[in-house]
């Protein structure tokens, strides 16, 4: 008996040697904390960091990250359409004021031509039409094709190679 109460004194003092720490350990249990390690201030920062969905700084960089891609994918097409629609409506824009011009032209044409003094001058020119009691006369060039209208003279032709050529080739008069 004297030694289960020497294990039994030591046993009492061993809180403060570590000894419980031991015996918990042996007996599955876990040893707590004293209360010197934790301070107040980390525990609520720790709560802090995982207050938002309870994720860590990583996953929520990530569902961040994802979520961004999302956005961008869902407006990138409609943003295409509205940009590809915009050129098109000002396109069309265009070609109606081209088309609205022509028509303008056109209306200022048919006024001209509902004059009689135009239409007839029209005539005599386009058609070759004459009064009655007038000589037409005709003349046609040789080098143009009977019933066709007189052409503008023909340009010179371009040279045919490097300048020096056609300068030496005309002072050997070939």
């Amino acid at each position: 008996m004297a030694g289960r109460g020497a294990d039994r004194g030591r046993g009492r003092s061993a809180p403060a040697r570590g000894s419980t720490r031991v015996r918990r350990f042996q007996l599955g249990l876990r040893a707590p904390r004293p209360a010197a390690q934790e301070s107040p201030q980390p525990a609520a920062k720790k709560k802090a960091r995982g207050a938002l969905f309870g994720l860590s700084t990583t996953r929520r960089a990530a569902v961040l990250a994802t979520v961004v891609c999302a956005l961008a994918l869902s407006v990138a097409v409609p943003l295409r359409t509205y940009l590809t629609q915009r050129s098109e409506v000002a396109a069309q824009e265009q070609r109606q004021a081209e088309l609205r011009s022509q028509v303008e032209d056109l209306e200022r044409r048919k006024a001209a031509l509902a004059d009689p003094a135009q239409t007839e001058v029209e005539a005599r020119k386009r058609l070759r039409y004459v009064k009655p009691g007038e000589t037409p006369y005709m003349v046609e060039l040789p080098n143009q094709a009977p019933g066709q209208p007189p052409s503008e003279p023909a340009a010179p032709a371009a040279p045919s190679g490097p300048w020096y050529r056609d300068l030496w080739g005309s002072v050997n008069g070939q």
